[in-house]
């Protein structure tokens, strides 16, 4: 699909884009799964771990495609846009927003608790408010002045986040006990299922890191590559950090649901180890925000640029840095505002949901493409990434995707179709009533 002209530059490489994805996937909740898998599923929670790794990866192989032929500023929002056209991309973009907006408050928030657990200073109402807008508008002011100088943030926390999982992972060995790590018994599809469930949502991400695409350079290849290579990494990182806290906390591990990982470093450098991976939490967390502030602005931005969202003053691109600097201080002040408001657990569900929408959107507009490429003999597929074996890729992710939308609540669907309805109603009113 031909790219429209774009003002922002291709700055990205392979590794930007890497780290990027792999710093919105490791958030904070590697800091807690290990208990809560080893309470489904004990020593064998590694099954669940290889089970919902070859799940993300189906969607992940259909973003790979997809993102190496529509190259366009915007990531998920541009590839459903572009194949079925403004009304879909009002609802993803919107449906995307509220997502990643919740979700990147609801972080903000887990950082100041856990800071005032280490200081009750933190625990203040004016202070909370007060280091939310520095959290906001530093990170804000970080990716205005150029998308070099956010992925080089986004570089060094990767580093950072990463560089004491391993020596934690490494030093735990020592005191990995084998007996911990013997099945008690083989769990079945079901059981394995459910905890996955758990587990598909700490893969998510980089469905959000994608936006940055209409700055990535050489995107037909970079942005395969960067998929494969986060993929990898998380799914490693996972699998490791899971097997070391199984093997030295045993049986114990479940029932160390809030700071499992705090628990291992405690056994390995006492009271210290509990402090300092609580500290690493805090930097995941913050690392999470500056790859999600670096990223969904740039939907926005598209979604501006399309008309599809009525904010024309969001497509603007600063003259000097060459950033959509008015998204990107929407986006920070609307964090800004629902962090500050706090009380995020009646959008979990909705932000949940609204992620596997538009990871289904996605599957099914490879679908699309690619009956329209073998009609047409279209372009898009040379020089691209294409997903082997036919259709099976695509076809099994929709189905896994319905698998996971399928175990929500009544109540919880009707509430997301009542949602959608409602766009529905505000894009016709918008779209069609206001311009006749």
């Amino acid at each position: 699909m031909k790219e429209p002209a774009d003002e922002l530059k291709r700055n990205i490489g392979t590794w930007g884009l890497s780290a990027n994805l792999i710093n919105i996937m490791i958030g904070a909740g590697i800091f807690v799964l290990p208990a809560v898998v080893a309470a489904g599923l004990g020593s064998a929670s590694v099954l669940a771990y290889l089970f919902c790794g070859l799940l993300i990866s189906l969607v992940m192989l259909c973003f790979a495609e997809i993102g190496s032929k529509i190259t366009d500023t915007g990531g998920a929002y541009a590839y459903i846009e572009g194949v079925f056209g403004k009304y879909f991309g009002f609802i993803a973009a919107v449906l995307f927003l509220v997502a990643t907006i919740s979700a990147d408050a609801a972080v903000a928030n887990t950082i100041v608790d856990i800071m005032g657990s280490i200081n009750p200073f933190f625990k203040g109402g004016i202070i909370k408010t007060f280091f939310f807008l520095c959290l906001f508008s530093g990170l804000g002011y970080i990716n205005v002045i150029g998308v070099k100088e956010g992925i080089r943030l986004v570089k060094l926390i990767t580093i950072t986040k990463i560089a004491p999982l391993m020596v934690l992972i490494f030093l735990a060995w020592s005191k990995v006990d084998i007996v911990n790590l013997v099945w008690d018994f083989t769990p079945t599809v079901m059981d394995v299922g459910e905890v996955s469930l758990i587990l598909f949502f700490a893969f998510q991400g980089a469905e959000s890191g994608l936006s940055v695409s209409g700055e990535v350079r050489n995107p037909n290849k970079t942005i395969p590559r960067a998929i494969l290579i986060s993929i990898t990494v998380v799914l490693l990182i996972y699998i490791m950090i899971q097997t070391a806290a199984q093997g030295v906390l045993g049986e114990t591990l479940a029932s160390f649901q809030e700071n499992p990982l705090g628990e291992v470093a405690s056994k390995i450098f006492g009271p210290i180890g509990f402090t300092l991976i609580t500290i690493g939490a805090v930097v995941s967390m913050f690392g999470n925000l500056s790859s999600e502030i670096l990223s969904m602005p740039r939907m926005l931005y598209r979604a501006a640029k399309d008309k599809v969202i009525p904010i024309e003053i969001a497509s603007r691109v600063h003259k000097k840095f060459s950033t959509p600097y008015v998204s990107i201080i929407i986006y920070v002040g609307l964090c800004f505002l629902f962090a500050s408001l706090g009380g995020f657990k009646q959008l979990a569900i909705l932000s949940s949901a609204s992620i596997l929408l538009i990871y289904l959107g996605v599957a099914i507009a490879v679908i699309k493409l690619r009956k329209k490429e073998n009609k047409e003999d279209s372009e898009l597929s040379k020089d691209s990434f294409r997903i082997p074996g036919g259709y099976l890729v695509p076809i099994l992710a929709v189905l896994v995707i319905l698998f996971f939308l399928s175990n929500l609540s009544f109540n919880e669907l009707a509430g997301i179709v009542a949602f959608i309805v409602f766009l529905s109603i505000i894009y016709y009113f918008g779209y069609n009533v206001l311009k006749k």
